[in-house]
């Protein structure tokens, strides 16, 4: 039981020290802040690092006179998608594929026929949208989505996005 209690202390421990990171991480300029670990923490004593530009560096508590709390602000989740922000960022991503011509991409624009891309061309475009998007497209899906209004049409059923 005491083994099973000192290894949640350690996870404990760990992620404590990766909520520390991730708020020095948003934060900005010289700021202390505090991780209060608590008596979680059997062996180890309280501690504490200072962010610079330069370093992190671990601080032992009692080197430190005061710190700095800092707030952060965590969401859930993203703001809603609409059919116009799925064209915006379908649109985008196309304009930052190299072999797009930016003047010549419409959102009626056939990947094949009007823009000159080639089946591998199409594949790394589907391969992009499932990044910015954040799920998969199945091989027999992609192979339909032939215009930057078929993909948009494509993620807005799948997001169950309508207007």
């Amino acid at each position: 039981m005491l083994t099973v209690s000192i290894m949640a202390s350690r996870v404990l421990a760990q992620c404590v020290r990766q909520l520390a990171r991730s708020a020095v991480r948003l934060s900005s300029g010289n700021i202390a802040v505090r991780a209060a670990a608590g008596p979680v923490l059997l062996k180890h004593r309280p501690f504490s690092f200072i962010a610079s530009s330069q370093r992190t560096r671990w601080i032992e508590q009692t080197q430190i006179s005061s710190s700095v709390g800092v707030s952060c602000r965590q969401y859930g989740d993203l703001p809603p998608l609409t059919v116009e922000s799925i064209k915006e960022r379908v649109m985008y991503v196309l304009k930052l594929y190299d072999k797009i011509n930016p003047e010549k991409l419409a959102t009626s624009s056939h990947f094949l026929k009007d823009l000159g891309l080639d089946s591998l061309d199409q594949v790394e475009i589907i391969m992009a949208m499932e990044d910015e998007f954040g799920f998969e497209i199945p091989d027999a899906e992609a192979e339909k989505l032939m215009s930057p209004q078929d993909i948009v049409q494509y993620i807005a059923d799948k997001k169950d996005v309508y207007e």
